[in-house]
């Protein structure tokens, strides 16, 4: 799977638990060189990232939290998947598994194992089970490259009127 300059997609992301069951979100993704991603989950839910920070936002709850994206990373190295492929080989072996299916196997205790599937050249669904134990997968419906670059508004954040900030700002 190469890297892209920016990548868009409809997403799917289903959770199997034995404590909550089966559950399904809905939403897109956009990504850019630097560390710039958008997660719009169709509930309102919304992390985005400039390539330094990244915030979360919820809006049913009207808290917003800020993180460094570079702590973030070390700190959960599947984000790594959507910021910088090569980086994953600190934190993971890379398995083939045949055409376009690649398995991850963690380098470190308390990782995940993570199954990554392709189709067209590009990233289609990555599978793990959470430290829960709840298996995750998410699922791209129509990965492609858009043909214009994203307007930088795309990767910011403006805190609605009311926004409580969680930790330190």
């Amino acid at each position: 799977m190469p890297e892209l300059p920016r990548l868009e997609s409809r997403f799917v992301q289903q959770s199997e638990s034995a404590v909550f069951g089966s559950l399904q979100r809905r939403g897109t993704i956009q990504l850019a060189k630097g560390g710039r991603i958008r997660v719009a989950y169709t509930t309102g839910l919304l992390v985005v990232s400039d390539g330094s920070s990244l915030i979360q936002y919820d809006p049913a709850a009207r808290t917003a939290q800020r993180f460094n994206l570079h702590s973030a990373a070390a700190d959960m190295p599947l984000l790594n998947i959507l910021l910088d492929l090569k980086a994953l080989g600190s934190a993971y072996r890379v398995t083939a598994m045949g055409q376009d299916r690649v398995k991850l196997e963690p380098k470190k205790k308390g990782l995940p194992v993570v199954e990554l599937e392709g189709r067209a050249g590009y990233l289609h669904s990555v599978a793990w089970s959470d430290p829960t134990g709840a298996k995750q997968v998410l699922e791209l419906k129509d990965p492609h490259a858009p043909a214009a670059a994203f307007p930088a508004s795309v990767f910011t954040f403006q805190a609605p009127p009311g926004t409580r900030w969680l930790g330190a700002k």
